[in-house]
């Protein structure tokens, strides 16, 4: 009877989320026109599948940055790192678990090539190379809004407090990498009982915390590798905000712009990940970015529709992915367990 509580749970949370997110959808949708946004994709037209495309290889860039993040002797073959790459995102995309299902999702769908603790190990130690490269690319693009434009009081005041808090934790990330504390496994077995689930699996978190802290050391060719593909996979999301941008105006846009859209969008998809594909606050979201850029409510709302479009296209190949490897989200938390 426990282990129903939470998918009940579960199901109310997605719920909520994707009702809060439908009516704020409506409300954005209704004030700008549903006139304007079949004008806006009159004007992608065939250009989406452009938009696509740059999705895909988004993905591809994070499937390699996994792969070079596989100790020896695992090796994953790139097709298969690619489709749990699709996969689990759009697993994690589709309810409020987000990461907490979606990356192990990624571990259950390459179960038949790793081990899932193989596959988890380097997922966790590419999702913290890649967390600290998008709260670079956050900082720099709010820091570009402060110099660039004119902004009310209360939001520049917002953006240099988002800023500092973001320094902040990168000085505590290379204070945790260069001193190396046991942030988990000092205290987990203090949250078990004696003989209890937690306090056996201290040493394992030990050997992952180990793992992760040495990873540049032991591996600085893999680290370079890694940090590539994240350079590359945020690079051609700056590619597809400037083309999308393009797409929409017939403009060709500054390229300061697009880097600004792009870190807006690496914004909410952390602040809002939670809310199954973004639905309403990413169109909310990019609506107030366009504003206070002087680009108006109307391309905000275009531009979120047409990333929608191609986290649509990518989320029914994900879905097809997950069908055919029975993949869900109950093989996914049970591939966590297999590892811990």
């Amino acid at each position: 009877m426990t282990g129903n509580a939470p998918p009940r749970a579960f199901s109310a949370t997605t719920a909520l989320s994707i009702a809060g997110g439908a009516a704020l959808f409506a409300i954005v949708v209704w004030q700008v026109g549903p006139a304007e946004i079949r004008d806006g994709f009159r004007r992608l037209g065939w250009g989406i599948a452009i938009v696509a495309a740059l999705g895909g290889l988004r993905f591809a860039a994070r499937a390699a940055a996994w792969i070079a993040c596989l100790e020896s002797p695992h090796v994953l073959p790139f097709p298969t790192a690619f489709g749990a790459v699709v996969a689990g995102d759009t697993l994690g995309n589709a309810t409020p678990l987000g990461p907490m299902v979606g990356e192990p999702a990624k571990a259950a769908y390459v179960r038949h090539h790793i081990p899932p603790v193989a596959a988890l190990t380097a997922l966790a130690i590419e999702n913290l190379l890649y967390s600290l490269s998008a709260a670079g690319m956050i900082a720099a693009g709010m820091v570009a809004v402060l110099f660039a434009f004119d902004l009310p009081d209360s939001l520049r005041e917002f953006s240099e407090v988002a800023v500092g808090v973001i320094v902040l934790l990168f000085v505590l990330a290379l204070v945790a990498l260069w001193r190396r504390p046991a942030l988990l496994s000092r205290w987990l077995p203090l949250a078990g009982r004696p003989g209890g689930r937690l306090r056996s699996n201290a040493d394992k978190v030990r050997t992952l915390e180990s793992d992760i802290y040495t990873f540049a050391s032991r591996r600085p060719g893999a680290l370079l590798m890694v940090i590539s593909c994240q350079g590359i996979f945020h690079a051609l999301g700056v590619l597809e905000s400037f083309i999308t941008i393009w797409l929409l105006t017939d403009v060709q846009p500054a390229l300061l712009v697009a880097f600004i859209m792009e870190t807006a969008q690496r914004l909410m998809a952390v602040a809002f990940k939670f809310v199954p594909f973004q639905i309403g606050v990413g169109e909310a979201g990019t609506a107030a970015v366009t504003r206070v850029l002087g680009l108006g409510d109307v391309l905000g709302l275009n531009f979120a529709l047409a990333r929608k479009a191609r986290m649509a296209v990518w989320a029914a190949v994900g879905t097809l992915l997950l069908i055919r490897h029975g993949v869900n989200s109950r093989t996914a938390l049970e591939a966590k367990d297999a590892a811990s």
